[in-house]
């Protein structure tokens, strides 16, 4: 009976992660079109989105030690998603870059829901199959993605909607996917007392601290996405390609997501996070070297599709198994909280290397940055299943 409920929760999750992201989706291919149409350059882009990358992470942090100390974890999860869908008609009633800052607070703000539900997920999974289900749920967050995607180049080139009108319907997905984690998700009970002092870094051994730390550098290393499309819009691709772009990236990462938790699980997490950052690695160069290619521009799709499928499964699978079991969310919304401190300062300097040196220097510093946190890497020691 408890193993079929862990498999209902796991799947409503994955369910929900679906909706949401099929909305989300509809609005991320012609984002930083969108906000460049607003009147913004790419240094404020830059801000924005590290902005909004942040904010993911502080609201995950915050959402994840509240969960531990109210012992309440539902909550979280369908007012992210409430957030999410609320933050949508904000930016289709934007007029200038100016208003969307925010709506956009307000849309990463609803990232609280993931530190709680992955903790949840967590619990209900083994040692054997914690892989498998946190790639099911990032496969479903892309595959709802790439839906959003190709109903967003439908509804933009086919039928003409505008931007405002597409923000418009995003919004819908993510309230179903509030009705399904209110009606279907049973949140256990803890019983009995227990004195919740709070996680700090006491508790946390040099292991998951060596973690955090290359983490974190390698966060300084992987900008925003909006920097791929607009070189590759730079680079002589025709603006209707754009979200074309983004759908392939989108479908790689729904594609492999599953095969890389399962294989985390078979070969370890750490040398699936490896491969990962060998994808980003050969991104950059393509980038660096090859941008006269637009064949070659086009692969580095393919490669940052491969690199989100492999990296998002596996780091929250290291964290929730390395980290002490009693604060698991909120060491898993520090996790967040300590890379998302590092994304802002990532995409906004980006963002002036751009504008003041060039459109390549962030990729040849991003690219050294990578090196650094593989090296880093080697020296992590993570708990396989049979030892755990």
């Amino acid at each position: 009976m408890a193993e079929k409920e862990d498999k209902r929760t796991v799947w409503t999750f994955a369910s929900a992660s679906f909706l949401n992201d099929f909305g989300s989706d509809m609005i991320y291919p012609v984002w930083p079109l969108f906000v460049l149409a607003l009147g913004a350059n790419m240094e404020i882009l830059g801000f924005i989105d590290g902005l909004g990358d942040a904010l993911v992470s502080l609201s995950q942090a915050a959402s994840g030690y509240v969960s531990d100390r109210i012992r309440r974890r539902k909550v979280f999860v369908w007012t992210g998603y409430v957030f999410g869908s609320a933050s949508r008609v904000g930016y289709a009633l934007s007029s200038v870059w100016q208003q969307l800052v925010p709506f956009r607070i307000l849309d990463r703000a609803g990232k609280m829901r993931g530190a709680p539900r992955d903790a949840m997920i967590a619990d209900a999974s083994t040692d054997e199959n914690r892989g498998k289900h946190f790639g099911l749920l990032h496969a479903m967050d892309n595959l709802g993605a790439v839906c959003g995607i190709i109903l967003c180049i439908a509804l933009l080139y086919f039928f003409g909607w505008s931007y405002n009108s597409i923000f418009l319907l995003a919004a819908v997905p993510s309230v179903v996917a509030v009705i399904l984690v209110l009606v279907v998700i049973k949140e256990k009970r803890e019983t009995g007392r227990r004195i919740f002092k709070g996680l700090s870094l006491k508790d946390i051994d040099n292991n998951f601290r060596l973690f955090l730390v290359l983490s974190a550098l390698f966060a300084l290393a992987s900008f925003s996405y909006s920097f791929l499309l607009i070189f590759a819009k730079g680079s002589g691709f025709p603006i209707y390609t754009v979200p074309i772009l983004y759908l392939i990236f989108t479908v790689f990462a729904a594609l492999f997501s599953y095969p890389f938790g399962r294989l985390a699980d078979r070969i370890g997490r750490k040398n699936v996070l490896f491969i990962s950052y060998g994808f980003w690695g050969l991104l950059c160069l393509i980038f660096i070297f090859l941008q006269a290619y637009w064949w070659a521009i086009l692969f580095t799709f393919v490669l940052y599709g491969l690199h989100r499928a492999a990296i998002d499964p596996v780091q929250r699978t290291i964290v929730s198994e390395i980290a002490p079991v009693q604060y698991r969310a909120s060491s898993l919304g520090a996790f967040q909280l300590v890379i998302g401190l590092f994304a802002l300062p990532a995409s906004l300097a980006a963002g002036i290397l751009w504008q003041t040196v060039g459109p390549v220097v962030p990729f040849i510093f991003s690219l050294a940055l990578t090196v650094a946190s593989g090296i880093l890497l080697l020296w992590v020691k993570e708990k396989r299943p049979e030892s755990i």
